[in-house]
């Protein structure tokens, strides 16, 4: 069987089986063909979820693709998975890619609790769209880009939709350091084991950091 007919299969994080995904993938995927509707589901898991840092939780539980959807928030990893789950639900083959970053905008909170300004196992997901998979980053929502100054990440099933070099000022947004490769299912073990030992201050247990990080984003932003 060709690789991109693979990843259709539900898993216990890419839960593309769960009532939840099901229904999201229904509402959003509009359009009349595969592409069309890929780019609808980018659109709605980008902006209907919240992209929070702050809340990282390596548990089971907390990086299925339903618990997302049903928190209304996420970092780039669970937002990814859930992209990767609603695009199965709606027979759109779907794969999950990693790579490590260098951010060059973050938040004196998150900056402290990571130790570094370099995200290991940044999320984002290949999608099989007319014989090709395209990579597309749903992390920030539209109105995070906006109150960080950057700019929002449109994804037409064509081009890969990767994270800006720059911002909207013209300042060093992020740098691709490391790829790690494609994946049919998430690798939880390893990047608990990576977030582990890169990051010691962040537990795997559950939220880490107290805080609003689009509201401190705001704030710490230049002429915030």
């Amino acid at each position: 069987m060709p690789l991109h007919r693979q990843p259709l299969t539900a898993t216990p994080f890419i839960d593309s089986d769960h009532r939840a995904v099901q229904d999201f993938s229904r509402r959003h995927a509009t359009g009349n063909t595969p592409r069309e509707q890929a780019v609808s589901l980018y659109l709605a898991v980008r902006d209907t979820l919240r992209y929070d840092p702050y809340r990282i939780d390596l548990t089971d539980h907390g990086m299925r693709a339903s618990t997302t959807l049903q928190q209304g928030y996420g970092w780039c990893v669970p937002k990814a998975v859930v992209l990767t789950a609603v695009a199965r639900a709606a027979g759109i083959p779907a794969r999950l890619g990693f790579a490590d970053v260098k951010n060059h905008l973050s938040t004196e909170r998150l900056r402290k609790t990571m130790g570094t300004d370099v995200f290991i196992w940044h999320g984002y997901t290949e999608l099989w769209i007319d014989g090709a998979w395209r990579k597309a980053t749903p992390a920030f929502n539209i109105g995070l880009c906006d109150k960080f100054g950057l700019l929002p990440l449109a994804f037409d099933g064509v081009h890969d939709s990767l994270y800006h070099p720059f911002d909207r000022a013209g300042n060093q947004h992020m740098t691709y350091v490391n790829e790690r490769g494609s994946f049919d299912d998430l690798p939880l073990a390893q990047i608990r084991a990576a977030f582990a030992e890169t990051y010691p201050g962040i537990s795997a247990s559950g939220p880490n950091m107290e805080g609003d990080f689009a509201a401190d984003a705001a704030r710490e932003k230049p002429g915030g």
